[in-house]
């Protein structure tokens, strides 16, 4: 009798099991879970103070990263901005520093230790991170004509002292593939549209220019000469073309990460040709990828701004955690959502920004 009650109850445990394995939604997401999740966008540009922007991620269940970038916007006015972020939405809003080039500085003997201090008077205020940005291997050249590159030899003390600090390096090196192509042979159309729209970084209209191997090669060189780098690749770390180029560069570099920012269209290009390739890299690199958009948060915010944020970002979601077929205007052709498990989207979405840029949970 004591075997059968004990068979008994183990079938019933074990029937339980099975049904509530069955369950659905217990292993994946919808859409209704979207607020429900905490999420964190790991590259934005924020040049605003609104207070709406509180409400904004409180409403969102949202913490953003606000990227530095030598640009066109003032480098001095970007930290300014940052620093007023951090303390008005601490625990909030996040950022990373990042230093002006100069090329004159770099001519001299001193830009190592100017760029140092430099990033040294940044990260005092709170920076999680230090960017490099697309200028360096595209726009900056030395006295003799030649294009700076990210493996040059100089930028070796600066890096170290990076590393020194505990915080990652996340470089924006390069760009996608699709840059070296006539507009018309892109993959998706935000590259068309950008483009068009900046000859200035349209390299297949600069056959002078350093070229998309170079790049890559450079970066790598980087890499390899810093082992222990913590190193963030931006926008795919410029491998967005390929899951299967991605996946040999994260075997050689274990201390490489990369974000999303302004690529999930490639990801979504390569699934409308193989769904399933798409979803068995993510799910064995689940713990290297940081969900980003590149949103940037500028001018005078109100509710249409941010509604068309949300719609981005809940476009995004459905992406990774549906298996509905979709449709965008970035890609032509219809793709199916990967219905990614939850611990890899809580991994991409959340996790792995917290692991990387160390930020208290």
């Amino acid at each position: 009798m004591k075997t059968q009650t004990l068979f008994c109850s183990l079938a019933f445990v074990a029937s339980v099991l099975l049904i509530s394995s069955c369950e659905p939604g217990e292993k994946f997401y919808t859409e209704a879970d979207y607020f429900k999740v905490p999420k964190i966008d790991a590259h934005v540009h924020i040049l605003i103070t609104d207070p709406s922007l509180q409400k904004h991620c409180q409403d969102e269940n949202l913490k953003l990263i606000t990227i530095n970038v030598n640009a066109s916007e003032n480098v001095k006015t970007q930290h300014d901005t940052a620093i007023s972020l951090i303390k008005k939405y601490p625990g909030e809003i996040y950022y990373l520093a990042t230093f002006a080039f100069d090329t004159a500085v770099w001519n001299g003997n001193d830009w190592e230790q100017k760029t140092i201090a430099e990033l040294e008077n940044n990260i005092s205020g709170g920076a999680i991170g230090v960017k490099f940005w697309k200028n360096i291997g595209m726009v900056e050249k030395d006295r003799a004509g030649k294009f700076i590159m990210v493996s040059n030899s100089r930028f070796d003390p600066v890096i170290s002292y990076i590393e020194k600090k505990g915080l990652p390096l996340t470089g924006h090196l390069g760009e996608p593939r699709n840059c070296w192509l006539p507009v018309d042979s892109m993959t998706v159309a935000n590259d068309k549209s950008y483009f068009a729209n900046h000859p200035e970084y349209h390299m297949y209209l600069h056959p002078d220019y350093p070229s998309y191997a170079d790049q890559l090669i450079a970066m790598d060189s980087m890499l390899t000469k810093h082992p222990n780098l913590k190193f963030i690749g931006c926008h795919l770390g410029s491998r967005e073309w390929s899951v299967d180029e991605l996946a040999k560069t994260f075997d050689r570099f274990p201390n490489m990460a990369v974000d999303l920012a302004a690529r999930i269209c490639h990801l979504q290009y390569q699934s409308a040709a193989n769904k399933e390739k798409v979803r068995d890299f993510l799910i064995k690199y689940q713990d290297r990828i940081l969900y980003s958009t590149d949103i940037g948060y500028s001018g005078k915010p109100d509710n249409g701004f941010y509604a068309g944020i949300h719609a981005t970002r809940l476009k995004d979601w459905n992406y990774f955690t549906g298996s509905m077929e979709l449709k965008t205007r970035e890609v032509n052709a219809p793709f199916t959502g990967l219905h990614l498990p939850k611990q890899v989207v809580d991994k991409i979405f959340y996790k792995n920004a917290i692991k990387w840029y160390k930020i208290s949970n």
